[in-house]
């Protein structure tokens, strides 16, 4: 088994993933670029360098997961960082960018089939890449999960109504991330009598494909509070939900 410490980064293949994939590997730690496009996570591999292997994972499809686990156990025996970083906003092409996509997301015409696709990546299938790599995790004496979410799913946040964020909750994108924060909320309390970490972190509005490229910051800035709490140590704090720098966000 390695003694290197060993990462797993779902959508590792561009933006804030790929950022944090190639921090991680700068910091020694031998980090698996999760990518659905094997092709797309080869060649972000080459370009971060030694210590990134690409890794074909979708995470809405059982045998592809079960295929990088199975990978994972034979090439590292175990895993000690695993962060879900895989989302999508929509599956919808909207040519007024993002304040369109808001204005067609609302609960009364939010298109269904829309809606069950991103709940597939950004809920289900987080909780299918955790249940399959926990086995992994146990293995390791110091295993930390980091859950990538966004300021958008805190529900205290949306029922405020001096919050501007308000109005951008929808039940799309919005509240797919606050299940992602109940299902890791669900993960920290099973994970409670462990010594597996579980963290929520939200980035910040990343200038990349997954807000149309109209973010405010760009993807090292927005990926600060994810590494920083990817490099946590055993002594680490755990269940925190927090965004840059380390402030912790309601619920």
């Amino acid at each position: 088994m390695s003694t290197t410490r060993t990462a797993l980064v779902t959508g590792a293949n561009q933006g804030m993933g790929r950022q944090v994939a190639t921090e991680l590997v700068a910091d020694g730690v031998a980090v698996f670029v999760g990518s659905r496009d094997l092709a797309r996570g080869e060649a972000a591999a080459a370009e971060i360098g030694e210590g990134a292997t690409a890794l074909q994972l979708d995470v809405t499809d059982a045998a592809s997961i079960a295929a990088a686990v199975g990978r994972i156990r034979r090439e590292a025996g175990r895993l000690d960082l695993l962060v879900n970083n895989a989302a999508v906003s929509t599956t919808r092409a909207a040519t007024g960018g993002l304040a369109e996509l808001r204005a067609l997301s609302t609960a009364s015409i939010a298109p269904l089939d829309d809606l069950r696709a991103v709940w597939e990546v950004n809920v289900f299938g987080v909780l299918a890449v955790y249940q399959a790599v926990l086995p992994l995790l146990r293995e390791s004496s110091d295993a930390r999960i980091v859950n990538v979410t966004s300021a958008l799913g805190s529900l205290t946040t949306a029922a405020d109504p001096a919050s501007p964020l308000r109005s951008a909750f929808e039940p799309v994108y919005s509240a797919s991330k606050a299940a992602l924060n109940a299902v890791t909320l669900s993960m920290m309390i099973e994970l409670e009598p462990t010594d597996i970490k579980v963290n929520l972190v939200s980035p910040g509005f990343a200038n990349t494909a997954l807000v149309n490229f109209e973010g405010t910051e760009s993807v090292e800035d927005a990926s600060r509070e994810v590494v920083r709490v990817a490099r946590l140590g055993p002594d680490g704090p755990t269940g925190t939900f927090t965004l840059w720098p380390g402030v912790d966000i309601p619920w």
